[in-house]
């Protein structure tokens, strides 16, 4: 396994200011217009961003189309990032029902479900912001992962992404995801842990991009979410009950300094989703800790400043954890 403690190999010069043109060709998941029946299609608005109202404030990101095409080349910059692997869990050829908690635009449960076409998956999130038009063994709901499970027993596969930092009680979710999975079956939590870290000494003590997530943390912990959790997993599932606990670590460059010509891919993207989405989190949450709009304003041009600096070697870390409920 992957331990993610070998540095990041920096190239030497620039690279060429076409290098990712491709790479802003995505496909956008299209998202048809829907009744309003209830408050779990209706949204807010703040700050010029689209806000989901059902259960409003329990996500403090957007999910307006903004935030979908983020997600959705966030999800480009994973296959780079891991050689085209949806999950690493060894979950087998048939697994028969699959569920992704926290779906999102629903890429992932989509891809999962062409990969196998005869499993059952399901996807669940906050925001009913899906595509109508999926596989047939494909099903999307609106749901709360922190509310008593109501989907079912018997899962083969339970997969989270970006959710471990972002629920207030992460350890009720696994714990529950344990009681409903079928003794063998496996969960995986894949997360990005967003503390700025460098290897080489190349970024500066007062680094604008460590400041602004450091800040961040503070302003989300007053939201009861700790950001921190994702690299402290392991005690939470061995608590659950699960075993074969396993851990992948992957380090993720920001900006385009990596030697690699798929770390510069992966280095891309992460700039690029860094860029659209500190407005949003130097919005609210920085009002929480009192930072007023001018300061939020000279951070959001420092940190655009910074971030095209490619002498600067900085990564996140993310971590892919994964885990079996043990046969009986």
């Amino acid at each position: 396994m992957d331990s993610g403690k070998t540095p990041i190999e920096p190239a030497e010069g620039t690279p060429e200011s076409d290098e990712f043109d491709f790479v802003s060709d995505w496909d956008k998941l299209s998202i048809p217009p829907r009744d309003a029946g209830s408050n779990v299609w209706q949204h807010v608005y703040e700050g010029g961003r689209r806000y989901h109202l059902y259960k409003h404030g329990r996500y403090p990101i957007p999910n307006d189309e903004t935030e979908q095409d983020r997600e959705d080349m966030k999800h480009a910059m994973m296959m780079e990032l891991c050689d085209g692997s949806l999950f690493y869990a060894p979950i087998g050829d048939f697994p028969k029902k699959i569920m992704d908690i926290g779906t999102g635009t629903g890429i992932w449960a989509i891809e999962v479900g062409d990969l196998f076409p005869d499993a059952e998956i399901l996807g669940t999130d906050l925001s009913p912001i899906q595509p109508e038009w999926v596989p047939q063994n494909v099903r999307f709901m609106v749901d709360d992962c922190e509310d008593d499970w109501l989907n079912g027993f018997g899962w083969d596969f339970v997969h989270l992404r970006q959710m471990s930092g972002m629920v207030r009680n992460i350890e009720k979710v696994i714990l529950q995801s344990f009681e409903h999975i079928k003794p063998g079956g496996w969960i995986e939590l894949q997360d990005l842990h967003v503390r700025v870290n460098c290897d080489d000494g190349s970024m500066p003590i007062d680094d604008p991009l460590k400041r602004f997530y450091t800040i961040v943390f503070e302003a989300l912990a007053k939201q009861g979410l700790d950001c921190d959790k994702p690299k402290n997993l392991r005690h939470t599932l061995e608590r659950a009950g699960f075993v074969n606990i396993q851990c992948v670590r992957k380090k993720v460059p920001i900006g385009v300094w990596a030697k690699d010509p798929a770390l510069r891919i992966v280095g891309h993207y992460m700039k690029t989703a860094i860029l659209d989405v500190i407005p949003a989190l130097a919005g609210k949450p920085f009002e929480d800790i009192q930072v007023s709009k001018v300061e939020s304003a000279v951070w959001l041009a420092k940190l655009r400043q910074s971030l095209e600096d490619t002498n600067v070697h900085r990564y996140f870390t993310f971590f892919f954890w994964f885990a079996q409920k043990p046969l009986p």
